[in-house]
């Protein structure tokens, strides 16, 4: 569990500081035959703020209650 606390508390974290990332994703728009027509999209893959809070939060309670237990 501590291994877990820990990663969780990385993971965390790193949501508060990167609150999301962009992907771009190819569309095809029109295919006639051997014409194709394709269009590139970004899309915003976020999250909030404070669940990365509370991801960390987790990973703490799970680093001192496994330190309670030793």
């Amino acid at each position: 569990m501590k291994t877990l606390g820990i990663v969780l508390i990385i993971a965390g974290i790193a949501m508060i500081v990167i609150r999301g990332f962009s992907v771009q994703t190819e569309k095809k728009v029109v295919d006639l035959g051997p014409v194709e027509i394709n269009k590139k999209e970004n899309k915003w893959i976020g999250w909030p703020t404070y669940a990365g809070g509370i991801v960390a939060i987790v990973g703490v309670v799970l680093v001192l209650s496994d330190r309670r237990r030793s």
